[in-house]
């Protein structure tokens, strides 16, 4: 079921609120909290019932392993449930892809029917890994079974993220003020809603349409044209900021009517100035889950062999090139190969993630060469920042081709494109460019949605940055006012009709 569908805003979301506030506003907020979790099983459900079992499965079973590990805590039954996690979600998203590598290496003849990737699998395997490692480690303090099953499967974030941590999803359904129906959450949800769902319907789906067509030349093995590979690039490129904003949004707006503030996972990404910066922005839950379950712990050991070696720490700016690459590089591309390989099954998910790796190492040694020589880290300087900028939305661009194609091999096609290595010619056509040229505008200057509403609280943790639009025109900022209502009001009447006109389309990170 579809954000962006009218089955879902014309149907589902009324009658789950409807019910949310019946219950919620007579004071019965455990049963309004079941009703959250039966509702949601029927929204994972609709694309597939069979697969709500799977669901349902995984939640008991990691349940009652967090639960055992809280009282007796176990290293063997923590790599067990971890790994019984792993695997499930290595059968369906990997199994075909394995099979299908080696009969193309050694042609075995090997094959295995279609297995059909369960939604939201890769999410909510996550979110019980980090549950279960903290139950471990004595950092879970409640165990209730609804509030465990409502924390994996509550449907704003159920099927594309945000990635929610059990230590901030959890103490607000202890909370007795959270399930109370409040007409200014009603009211802020649904203003964040709807600018989720105009970028969506208005934005993103568009620029797909120009996109595919230039990366379908590709998959067949010709090189586009320098034009239409850059024009393929940079809209899919936006498209896919404009589809996971807005899914983001959407996420958050949904939460927000129910009086569950979800994490903010998305914060201007392209207005980057390195690619550390832009994981702090892109995905934001997906990093925080890498760095404190994957890169945090490789580096904790690695420091433990160490110092038992009886080898020193090195101390700020002199680190060693042999440190940097035990310390730095080594968990930085093996966390950033898993990051890719956990996007998708396939050989251009891992060089997307590779790639990533090394722009990231490549930016850890310049720093520590900076640090080196005592010089600051970042510059301050206008021309500095914005050509940094530029650089690191060239490096995203180059990844997002991979991260879009159907093969490595169409990837490079299309990167060969870009470099002008194409025998084709295309007449420019200077309406494309104005239409890209305007949306990167947007996103490079514009304020993002946690900025223009920065005064009330829609989220978790929510600290926008300063936008300089909005320190020139406060008058521009969010306000329960009739013009900006209005304003808003005239988006989703746009919105609502586009979407209710045409076939809801995927969001992108669907297929994850």
């Amino acid at each position: 079921m579809l954000f962006n569908s009218m089955v879902f805003i014309a149907g589902f979301l009324p009658v789950v609120l409807l019910g949310f506030i019946l219950l919620a506003g007579s004071g019965r907020q455990r049963y309004a909290a079941i009703w959250l979790t039966l509702a949601s099983l029927v929204f994972y459900g609709w694309w597939n019932p069979a697969y709500v079992p799977l669901l349902v499965g995984s939640m008991v079973v990691n349940y009652l392993i967090g639960g055992y590990l809280m009282r007796r805590p176990s290293r063997s039954l923590l790599v067990l449930g971890v790994a019984a996690n792993v695997a499930l979600l290595g059968y369906y998203k990997y199994t075909g892809f394995l099979f299908g590598t080696l009969d193309s290496a050694f042609d075995l003849g090997w094959s295995v029917g279609d297995i059909i990737l369960p939604l939201a699998i890769s999410f909510f395997t996550f979110q019980q890994i980090a549950y279960l490692v903290d139950a471990h480690d004595g950092e879970v303090a409640e165990h209730d079974f609804v509030n465990y099953c409502l924390f994996i499967s509550f449907f704003p974030q159920l099927i594309a993220g945000p990635i929610t941590h059990h230590g901030e999803m959890l103490k607000q359904f202890n909370d007795s003020s959270t399930f109370r129906p409040r007409l200014d959450n009603i009211s802020l949800g649904l203003t964040v809603f709807v600018l989720g769902l105009f970028k969506k319907v208005i934005l993103a789906d568009p620029l797909g349409e120009n996109a595919s067509p230039i990366f379908a030349i590709a998959a067949d093995g010709t090189v586009p044209s320098l034009y239409d590979a850059w024009y393929g690039a940079l809209s899919y490129t936006l498209q896919i900021y404009f589809d996971f904003s807005g899914y983001s949004d959407m996420a958050i707006g949904l939460g927000l009517m129910f009086g569950l503030r979800l994490p903010v996972n998305f914060n201007s990404p392209f207005k980057a100035h390195n690619v550390i910066d832009y994981w702090s922005r892109w995905h934001m839950t997906l990093t925080r889950f890498l760095t404190a379950y994957i890169y945090n712990p490789i580096v904790m050991r690695i420091i433990r062999a160490r110092m038992a070696a009886g080898q020193p720490l090195p101390r700020r700016g002199k680190m060693s090139l042999g440190t940097f690459v035990v310390l730095i590089a080594y968990p930085t591309v093996l966390t950033m190969f898993i990051s890719g390989a956990w996007h998708g099954a396939g050989w251009q998910f891992v060089v997307f993630g590779l790639l990533h790796g090394f722009y990231l190492v490549v930016v850890h040694g310049f720093r520590a060469y900076k640090a080196r020589r005592g010089l600051p880290l970042d510059s301050d300087k206008l021309w500095h920042h914005t050509g940094a900028v530029l650089l690191t939305f060239l490096c995203v661009v180059v990844a997002m081709v991979f991260f879009r194609a159907n093969s490595v091999t169409a990837a490079m096609a299309m990167l060969s494109g870009m470099a002008g290595l194409s025998e084709l010619s295309t007449d420019f056509d200077k309406s494309d460019y104005l239409t890209v040229a305007v949306l990167l505008a947007f996103v490079w200057f514009m304020p993002n949605v946690q900025q223009w509403m920065a005064g009330f609280r829609i989220a978790l943790d929510a600290q926008p940055r300063e936008n300089w639009l909005l320190r020139w025109f406060p008058i521009a900022v969010w306000s329960p006012t009739p013009v900006i209502g209005l304003a808003v009001g005239v988006l989703g009447f746009f919105a609502l009709a586009v979407a209710f006109s045409v076939a809801p389309t995927e969001f992108l990170y669907f297929q994850f």
